[in-house]
This record gives structure tokens, sequence and C-alpha cells, in this order.
């Protein structure tokens, strides 16, 4: 029998390119039909063919009070009653800005924007503008968005600048980009005392997600924030995936690092499309209308997806919340490492807040390169005896993975048994 995944991303081919909307949804990593979602409730979701799957993906971490949480339901309805979009200021807005400003006390003021994409660029131009500078510094195997200065890969070698890893983003448009070993504090201070003074930022994730789950070491981050006061340059923490993931005040919190901007998205949207960039008054006041830095959008601030972001917010301040999280978190991912050691897999994890990692390796990678070492092959194998058994991980190796509220004991130890199975299948293999 033809499954209605099949039919849909068949159909879904001849009007889309690659027959979805954004590239790691196409499972070319992993191979196969991915799954098309009818609807999610707490840790599940259910696919065309009416198959549930616990979901450790969670649109890519909004999803931390699990899905369809009713409050959160309830105050996009309440929302949507009284109009879509107005194009025009809400209070709405005024709450959330009050909110992450208070949450987060490296921001003082704050922008709200659509997409994490939009975050990072506007806080790139901002930083340009502020300090009248060019170049930015980026680490390899971070993801910033597709704004054509951040699809950059590292160059041919020690401080080059990188080369475009998208069709369609001059060359001109990344020679302003350096791009270093992420956890590489030595190679930060090459670059800064070799043109220090023409460094407009330097832009991180505290705790990457886009190379698997990869956290930063303190002094990697230290020295980062040392060398920006010491030149001037503007650090950005690119906190889109961490921001309220990881803890309260996000990974600056954990680290104790006060960024001079910070890009925030996904949980502060609620499953709905809003970001945030914010920092320092001094440098926000830079921005349009009071500044010459010039950042606009139709739909920013949009009051329907306000109202599910300020509902998730005042959830995850439940006391116990975090603390709940993690320890699930931890839960699953020493369950997964326990599994795999009992069928003499190479295999390990690692989980900080609400997100976590998985790595057929010896080793938790602490950069690309670690990362692009592990066994992506034995890694698409297990995907799929997951999946078959309705697990839901991120269809590639290099994403990493999301714990939600809803995911309570049973859940976890219910995964861990399929990871159980799916190792034995492995090891016979």
């Amino acid at each position: 029998m033809t499954s209605n995944n099949d039919i849909l991303f068949a159909r879904a081919q001849l009007t889309t390119p690659g027959g979805v909307n954004s590239p790691v949804r196409a499972f070319r990593s992993v191979g196969g039909t991915p799954r098309f979602v009818t609807r999610a409730h707490g840790p599940y979701f259910w696919d065309a063919d009416d198959k549930r799957y616990t979901d450790y993906i969670g649109s890519w971490g909004p999803a931390i009070v699990g899905h369809a949480h009713p409050v959160v339901v309830q105050a996009v309805q309440d929302a949507a009653a009284n109009g879509l979009s107005f194009g025009a200021p809400t209070e709405g807005e005024v709450l959330m800005a009050e909110e992450i400003c208070r949450l987060v006390p490296s921001i003082e003021q704050v922008r709200l924007v659509s997409s994490g994409t939009e975050a990072t660029m506007s806080a790139l131009r901002l930083a340009r503008g502020a300090t009248g500078r060019d170049k930015i510094i980026k680490f390899e195997g971070c993801y910033h968005g597709h704004a054509d200065s951040l699809l950059v890969k590292a160059g041919s070698g020690l401080l080059t600048f990188g080369n475009p890893t998208s069709a369609g983003v001059p060359q001109d448009f990344v020679k302003h980009t350096l791009v270093l070993d992420y956890n590489n504090p030595e190679q930060l201070e090459d670059a800064f005392r070799d043109m220090g003074d023409e460094i407009a930022c330097v832009i991180v994730e505290p705790v990457a997600g886009n190379m698997n789950l990869i956290k930063a070491t303190p002094e990697f981050l230290s020295t980062m924030r040392r060398l920006c006061t010491q030149y001037g340059a503007i650090l950005i923490f690119d906190e889109v995936m961490s921001g309220f993931r990881v803890a309260l005040g996000g990974a600056q919190s954990i680290y104790g690092i006060v960024p001079d901007l910070t890009a925030l998205g996904k949980v502060i949207g609620g499953g709905l499309p809003v970001a945030a960039f914010g920092g320092r008054a001094d440098l926000m006041q830079q921005m349009s209308p009071v500044g010459a830095v010039y950042q606009a959008g139709t739909l920013s601030g949009n009051p329907v997806a306000v109202a599910a972001g300020m509902a998730t917010l005042k959830l995850i301040q439940v006391p116990g919340f975090y603390e709940g999280l993690s320890a699930q978190t931890l839960r699953l991912v020493q369950g997964l490492t326990a599994a795999a050691e009992s069928h003499g897999i190479a295999f390990c994890a690692d989980a900080i807040g609400g997100m976590f990692g998985m790595y057929f390796s010896a080793q938790v990678p602490v950069n690309f390169a670690e990362m692009m070492a592990s066994d992506k092959t034995r890694f698409n194998t297990f995907f799929h005896a997951m999946l078959d058994r309705g697990v839901y991980f991120a269809p590639a190796a290099f994403e990493a993975g999301f714990v939600s509220a809803q995911h309570d004991d049973a859940v976890i130890d219910a995964t861990i048994d399929a990871a159980r199975s799916a190792f034995e299948e492995l090891a016979l293999s």
C-alpha cells in the first residue's frame, strides 16, 4: 500500500523545489521520504498515514512546553479574534519587549522581527553601522541564517577569508567574513592581533545547534568578550536556538558572559514566527527611526505571533520548569548512551537545558572538524530504525535535538526502549 507521505511528497515536488520549504525537511541527508505532519499534541505528532511519533525536534526548538499547549492555543485564538495584522503598534509588542528585557539583562532595548535570519542579519548591520567597520568573524559550523554574508565556509588556511557556501552569493559579499574554528581561543587572539581595528563584530552561537550540539568552552567565550572590549568590536550572541531553551536567561546566563547584542527566536514565538535582536541601549538607539541603521518589517511584532510567544514565556517561568526540563533531557541522553554501550556501539551524547546532541563517535565533539569525523552512515541507519519504531529525531547528523516539558518519564523510557532495539539491530548489521 502506498504511503500518503509518498503521495504528498510526489505532489509537493511538482510545485516546490525539492518538495519542501526548508532543505533539512527533505530527508536528503538520511534518505527516504519525509513525514508530512497532520497534527501534534504534547510530545507527539502524527503523519499523513496517522502514525504517531515521539517528537524530538519540537519545530526545531519552539515547542518547549509541548505541542498545542492549551494556554498557548487559547492566547492565539483570543488574539486572532481581534484581527490578524495591523501594520501599526500594539500593546502586545510593548509587553514582549518589556519581558525580554527583564529576563535577559544584557538586552536594554529590543527590536522584534519575524525570523532568526532577520535578527542576525540586522544585528550584523547594526554592528557595522555602530563601529564604521566592515569585517566580521564567525565560526566554522555555526549557522546564523541565510543572509549572504553568513553563508560562508572556512578559507584555505588560518586567517583567510571565507568562501560562499551557496550559489548566488557573490564573493564580494563574503570577502569581509573571517571564518575561524569554534572553541579555538588562540585563533581569535591571532585574528585580533592582525586586524583588530578592522573587525566590526564577532558573532557566535554560545551553544551551537547546527553542527549537532556543541557547547562553547568558558575560555573561548571569555577570550572573545575580552578581545571585543579591547578592540572596540561588538560581541553578538546568536541565541536564536539557545535563548530560553537552555535556561531562562539563555546561554549567556549560564556562562556569565555579557554580549553587546543578542539575537533571539524560536521559543519567543511559541511556534509562530517571532524573533528579535537587542542589546545595549546606546547601540539600539542607532536603529531607525532614531538612528541611521535601517531595518523594517511589515509583520514584525505580529499580534497573533506575539500572543503565542508571550503565553510561552509565562509558562516557562513556572518555578522548577528548567530543572524538570534539564532532568528529562539528561535522562534521555544517559539512557541512549547506556543502550548503545550495551551493544558495543561507539556512541556518546551531551545535553544542556532542553537541548541535546548525539554522536556516533567515541567522544563529544568540540568543533566542526570533530563533528564531521563522526560516523554519519551509522547515524542514518539509526535514524531510520528509530523512525520505524515511532521516534522522530532530526533527519540529519548535524542537528541538535529538543525535549519539551511534556516528555515525561514514560515518554523518555519508551524512547530508550526503542533505542535498545535499534542499537541491537545496528550491532547485528
